[in-house]
């Protein structure tokens, strides 16, 4: 697949480190550093490490203190806060970068001092400490909150490529009648070539007493038995693809004329297994790497698989769809007091999905939702 070349990050830095007047052991010690950074814009190995590399890879003696000094010059570059040895230092350099006004001044003060106090969240500690009130405390965090915290990242030179997914299948609603159509762009028709069967029908009606006319004839006929053969695997391998779709779309017909995930009914590959009666190993090869275009958006197969999860009535519904409410529920809370797992998981039990706390929690964790005291904001 054909990929847009541009430059990277570290060619970005490099150009940067071009433009500094710096002697011949300066520029060394640069470039090492500007190699060991980090895709994200952090410096993580020890500077005592980046020591020896430079003895063992470039004969450069130098020390610990030496290289902090062109470190500092790396942390003037763009992106700022690139060449932080950690989230901490990250935030100082771009506060320090900052036109130094009140707030600025004292979200640095936040940052140098109350850090631990700031990322749990512990607003109560920092306006004892700092001897603030709640409205100062606020426009000063949201000055943090608008900082970078991966700066390699955001570079628009970022040597990240991003693919486009060609979608397997699509699914097109007709009114109110589901279509299921292959994608057959990397599969095109394939037929046995006519030269290959003139080539037989030729040699056939020669001598067959001739031992490289028999040589040649069975060639040709073993070249068009794989042919063949071959042909047939593809056509095998779509109808395989084919029948699963469709089997999913059965399966989940509401969710395809609605797109609502509520209607996602609990469906795991054994489900899809008998109906097709492929094996349970084809089903999961097939859910694995395929995706399908919806007039929804574009979903991996995997996207329709979910485990059951039985209500207190004796219905069974997809763990989808708690997810869906559970992440609601925590969209829709008061962001000054979020809501903890315990109370999740009463308003759940209120809907009438009997779970525990700790499946809450799970849920909870693999929708990348932090902790209750993590959510809080001021």
């Amino acid at each position: 697949m054909p990929l847009a070349v541009g430059k990277t990050f570290h060619d970005f830095l490099d150009e940067q480190l071009h433009l500094l007047d710096l002697d011949e052991h300066e520029w060394q010690i640069a470039d090492q550093l500007i190699g060991s950074i980090d895709d994200d814009g952090y410096l993580r190995r020890e500077l005592d490490a980046i020591v020896d590399d430079l003895a063992f890879q470039k004969n450069v003696t130098t020390t610990v203190e030496e290289i902090e000094e062109v470190l500092r010059t790396i942390h003037r570059f763009d992106p700022s806060g690139v060449g932080a040895r950690n989230l901490q230092e990250c935030l100082q350099i771009q506060l320090e970068r900052k036109e130094q006004n009140v707030n600025v001044k004292l979200a640095l003060k936040i940052i140098n001092t109350q850090f631990d106090a700031f990322t749990k969240k512990h607003y109560d500690k920092l306006l004892k400490a700092l001897d603030i009130d709640e409205a100062t405390l606020k426009a000063a965090i949201d000055v943090i909150l608008h900082l970078n915290p991966k700066p390699g990242g955001a570079s628009e030179t970022s040597s990240v490529n991003h693919q486009t997914i060609i979608p397997d299948f699509t699914v097109e609603n007709n009114n109110g009648e589901l279509e299921v159509l292959l994608n057959g762009k990397n599969a095109p028709d394939l037929r046995i070539s006519d030269s290959f069967k003139e080539m037989l029908t030729s040699y056939g009606k020669g001598s067959m007493k001739d031992k490289k006319q028999k040589e040649a004839v069975v060639f040709i006929k073993q070249k068009i038995d794989s042919a063949k053969w071959f042909i047939d695997a593809i056509k095998q391998r779509q109808h395989t693809l084919f029948v699963t779709m469709e089997a999913i779309v059965f399966f989940q017909k509401e969710y395809f004329l609605t797109g609502d995930e509520m209607k996602l009914r609990p469906m795991i590959l054994k489900d899809i297994a008998e109906i097709t009666s492929l094996d349970i190993s084809t089903v999961s090869r097939v859910a694995n790497s395929k995706y399908c275009q919806t007039e929804f958006g574009v979903f991996s197969l995997k996207h329709f698989f979910s485990e059951g999860l039985q209500m207190e009535g004796g219905e069974e519904v997809s763990t989808r769809e708690v997810k869906k409410i559970l992440e609601d529920l925590i969209s829709a809370e008061d962001k000054s007091k979020p809501l903890s797992d315990e109370f999740l998981t009463e308003q759940l039990k209120e809907k009438g999905y009997n779970i525990a706390r700790r499946t809450v929690a799970k849920y909870r964790e693999q929708l990348n939702i932090p902790v209750a005291r993590l959510r809080k904001e001021l």
